[in-house]
C-alpha cells in the first residue's frame, strides 16, 4: 500500500472522525439535558457536586467512545468497499493454537 493511500486514509478517517465527534458531543449533551432537564455541568467548577461531575465525565466518555468505535468501523468498511483493500490501519492478525 503506497504512501498516497495512507495519506488519503488519514484525511478520510480524520474528516469522518471530526464530524462524528461533533455529533456525539451534541448527542451526549442533548441526552444529559433530556434526562436531567438541566444543562451539562462544568466538571472543573468546584461548585458542581463531585458525583454530578463524575457522572457527566462517565457519560461523555462512554458516548464519545461508542461514537469512535462505530465511526472507525464505518470508515474502514466504506474504505474497503470503495478501494477493494483493507483500510491502511487495519491489521489482520492470525493466531494458531
Amino acid at each position: 500500500m503506497g504512501v498516497s493511500q495512507k495519506l488519503l486514509w488519514n484525511i478520510y478517517a480524520g474528516v469522518v472522525g471530526a464530524v462524528a465527534a461533533m455529533a456525539a458531543q451534541k448527542a451526549v449533551r442533548g441526552a444529559w439535558k433530556a434526562a436531567t432537564g438541566d444543562e451539562p455541568p462544568d466538571p472543573n467548577d468546584p461548585a458542581v457536586p463531585l458525583s454530578e461531575a463524575l457522572i457527566w465525565a462517565l457519560a461523555g466518555g462512554v458516548g464519545i467512545g461508542v461514537a469512535q468505535l462505530l465511526t472507525n468501523r464505518f470508515a474502514a468498511d466504506r474504505w474497503e468497499k470503495a478501494m477493494g483493500t483493507p483500510a491502511p490501519t487495519r491489521s489482520r492478525l492470525n493466531f494458531t493454537i
